[in-house]
């Protein structure tokens, strides 16, 4: 990629996410952070910024957002005709509440771990991602009848009991018995979820950029879809479902898929110029679509054997991740919401932008020895995370709770016990034993001179 192929100069660098200030050799921008924790890592790749940029673009635009807003209510309070309608006038309220919410945060709140394609939008998906827990936590302390009363403000289609699919049942890949299509058994499992599960691993890879994590989460959903069926006829699959389909073909492929996009990343120079350096409509129009591509590419070598934090820390990740995927099926389940709507696939689109910046800032918290706070995405995704399963547990305790089928608790049992021991060993036994031999042989030379 060459200069004229450039995007975005920036004269500050990303902050970290994590409130770290440091120093930087470049003019720095009102109200930012800086970190050189970025910059050491990628010092072997090509990176190059010509350090011109549009003012217009970057400024916060304090005084003419304020103006903007305060023209606004003056025109609803003087201008509009009043509503009798009492639901109209909530909905709008409600609104214009989260609209304010959300134009303040986007002026005021820090900038995040990334530039792309402007440092707003980032800033726009935190303060949605606090606005989203906020709702959440309001569902948390109504009826289940109540709120899912309350998702038909959303759509009036909604709250109406599901049909649960089961994708188990007959498990023949060839069925001789149906002579015009054997192969029913296999079109019938290919549905909208293929493509689903494809592009998600995909995009999933490119946040967690590492092979291993990627097919430990991917296998792990599995066993999770196996222990929790007897709760969701919608985990039942069969074993070819579970292991072809969706392990290998569809996860599998993804995570490949991703890789090869992340090696291209990472090994790709950068050499960003300004939109208004580079000549003609052809240039600056390419330069604009660059706009929406990494600013920078940073490989996460996760090392989770590297000390016990980083083990446990990387635990509580893959815990985290894992709990998140469950929800999109528990929530759909109780508050009677259809796979294919609008608010279930917005919130998996909604939880790649909010998982891309909580894993980059967890990624720096295990990593970078100065950062020694939670990065705030992280800390707003992992309490969504666990409010989404609060509200699942109240509104069905009946089925979240069924108990266990006996050969899945032994399974974990095992599975747990044997997590435990290697952990104990790796982290401490190992190294005990380690230090007495290093202790021994450094004690023997002075046996012998006595």
């Amino acid at each position: 990629m060459n200069g004229n192929n450039s995007a975005i100069s920036l004269n500050e660098h990303v902050s970290n996410g994590n409130g770290i200030a440091a120093k930087s050799s470049k003019p720095m921008r009102q109200n930012s952070t800086y970190s050189d924790w970025e910059v050491e890592k990628n010092k072997n790749k090509q990176f190059h910024e010509d350090f011109t940029i549009n003012n217009f673009f970057w400024r916060t635009h304090t005084i003419t957002c304020l103006v903007v807003l305060c023209g606004t209510l003056i025109y609803v309070t003087g201008f509009e005709e009043p509503s009798a309608n009492t639901e109209f006038n909530t909905k709008r309220g409600i609104l214009a509440v989260l609209l304010v919410f959300l134009f303040y945060g986007v002026i005021y709140t820090p900038d995040g771990p990334f530039v792309r394609p402007h440092p707003a939008f980032w800033r726009f998906v935190l303060c949605l991602s606090v606005a989203y827990e906020l709702g959440l936590i309001f569902i948390l302390f109504q009826n289940v009848h109540d709120a899912r009363k309350l998702l038909r403000y959303f759509d009036p289609e909604l709250g109406r009991p599901l049909p649960e699919k089961d994708y188990g049942g007959n498990c023949l890949i060839y069925d001789p018995a149906n002579a015009t299509d054997p192969f029913h058994n296999v079109w019938d499992k290919l549905d909208g979820f293929v493509t689903v599960h494809f592009f998600g691993w995909w995009l999933k890879t490119l946040i967690l950029r590492d092979y291993w994590l990627c097919c430990v989460l991917s296998f792990m959903f599995e066993i999770l879809e196996y222990t929790l069926e007897h709760q969701l006829p919608n985990f039942s699959e069969c074993w070819w479902d579970h292991w072809i389909m969706d392990f290998l073909l569809c996860n599998g492929l993804g995570i490949v898929m991703g890789m090869k996009t992340c090696n291209y990343l990472s090994l790709k120079p950068y050499y960003w110029t300004s939109m208004w350096n580079i000549p003609g409509y052809k240039g600056k129009l390419k330069r604009f679509v660059l706009q929406f591509t990494p600013y920078r590419w940073t490989d996460f070598d996760w090392t989770p054997t590297k000390s016990f934090r980083r083990w446990v820390i990387m635990l509580m990740v893959i815990a985290m991740f894992l709990l998140a995927e469950v929800n999109t099926f528990y929530l759909k389940y109780v508050l009677w919401v259809p796979p294919p709507h609008f608010l279930c696939l917005g919130r998996l689109v909604f939880f790649l932008f909010m998982g891309a910046t909580a894993m980059r800032e967890v990624f720096q918290y295990l990593d970078d020895p100065k950062a020694n706070k939670f990065g705030r995405q992280s800390w707003v995704i992992s309490a969504i995370i666990i409010t989404e399963t609060l509200i699942s547990v109240k509104f069905d305790p009946a089925t979240v709770t069924k108990p266990l089928p006996r050969h899945v608790i032994i399974i974990w049992s095992v599975g747990f016990s044997l997590l435990s021991a290697w952990t104990v060993w790796n982290f401490f036994l190992k190294r005990f034993f380690y230090s007495l031999a290093v202790a021994k042989e450094t004690a023997s030379p002075k046996t012998k001179v006595n």
